[in-house]
């Protein structure tokens, strides 16, 4: 359901079923939206619960972080949720701002994912969902330590994953996905799923684990 009645994040479609108005969710768009679609198992699976604490590394200008917090928080923020936002580009933190406003408890942090010493401070607590989709190189490494020091006990991540942006090893697409399946695993994440979202967003993969327990680098 929309959170924000009447309004139109990106140009979506807003339509109204048995009174209450809803927003085209975009999988183009959106890869939390094309791994929903594409996941083998439940959907809901990947969204958080309502009302919690969640933290999105990597937000962008906010086209999923706007579908998450109708799902999380929902309209004037009734079910108390929080959703902490971080992001490198101050043009994406503006974007970020301005939805805010009108979204009581979206927090966007200007920020540098690998540096938690400079925002951590808004996490003050382990969270149960994780999502990163950050424009960094070294992403795997940003993923397990933000795992490590932010995500709960049997908490869900959610790895959003350019093959170009991980070292090639020149056996291909999928050697290099597997390769980062078998690291998260050795870190002790369990790797529920490995999503393929070619269609969507080609040449990406987003990786669902759990957190079994992280092992100390």
């Amino acid at each position: 359901m929309n959170a924000v009645p009447g309004t139109s994040v990106y140009g979506e479609s807003l339509r109204r079923f048995a009174g209450k108005e809803h927003r085209r969710w975009d999988p183009t768009r959106s890869k939390l939206g094309a791994g929903m679609l594409r996941t083998n198992g439940d959907p809901a699976a990947l969204l958080p619960q309502a009302g919690s604490t969640v933290l999105y590394l990597g937000a962008g200008h906010g086209t999923s972080v706007s579908h998450l917090y109708d799902h999380l928080c929902g309209q004037s923020n009734r079910l108390n949720g929080r959703l902490v936002c971080v992001d490198l580009a101050p043009r994406c933190l503006r974007d970020l701002t301005a939805m805010a406003t009108q979204r009581p408890g979206l927090v966007p942090v200007l920020g540098d994912a690998r540096q938690h010493g400079a925002w951590g401070v808004l996490v003050p607590t382990k969270v149960p969902w994780l999502f990163q989709d950050v424009a960094q190189a070294g992403q795997v490494d940003i993923f397990l330590a933000a795992c490590q020091r932010f995500l709960a006990p049997g908490g869900v991540g959610l790895l959003s994953l350019k093959a170009a942006s991980e070292r090639w090893t020149g056996e291909g697409e999928a050697a290099l996905f597997n390769a980062v399946a078998q690291r998260l695993a050795e870190a002790g994440l369990t790797v529920v799923e490995t999503i393929d979202l070619t269609g969507y967003e080609d040449h990406h993969r987003l990786f669902h684990v759990r957190n079994g327990g992280l092992n100390h680098a």
